[in-house]
């Protein structure tokens, strides 16, 4: 197997395992709580339906979003990275870069730290860029 074929695998499957996290994340605060948004969540532990979710869960939820933001754009570039065989130390530093970046993102949204989250943020995005422009030179 192709070497940078198997790190980006290894980062897939790191940030599908990092979603989950979150969404386990919320789940706990929802049944530790007992506090469920939808009627039919709620009327199955015998509660009233929470009108807002838990802040834990907010917060989760926007963690989540924005990892919908930005995720995907990874597997698409990545694959493509791989597909027009860019310059395989850079692309694979571009790789781990981002999987890390995005994890601290994660871990600092959860806890409200700034100007951390920013920062990863920040990373996360200049990997995608950087991979952006390796491909578009590929392509060229």
């Amino acid at each position: 197997m192709n070497g940078l074929l198997q790190l980006y695998g290894l980062c897939v499957l790191a940030l599908f395992l990092k979603m989950l996290v979150i969404s386990c994340y919320q789940g706990y605060f929802r049944l530790r709580y007992r506090a469920f948004a939808n009627v039919e969540d709620a009327a199955f532990v015998g509660r009233a339906v929470m009108v807002q979710d838990l802040p834990q869960v907010r917060r989760a939820a926007r963690a989540w979003a924005n990892d919908l933001e930005n995720i995907p754009l990874f597997f698409v570039l990545g694959a493509l990275a791989i597909a027009l065989q860019t310059p395989d130390d850079g692309t694979g530093l571009l790789f781990c870069a981002f999987t890390v970046a995005r994890a601290i993102h994660t871990l600092t949204y959860l806890g409200g730290w700034q100007p951390w989250r920013s920062l990863a943020y920040g990373v996360g995005l200049a990997c995608l860029l950087v991979l952006a422009a390796m491909i578009g030179k590929a392509l060229l």
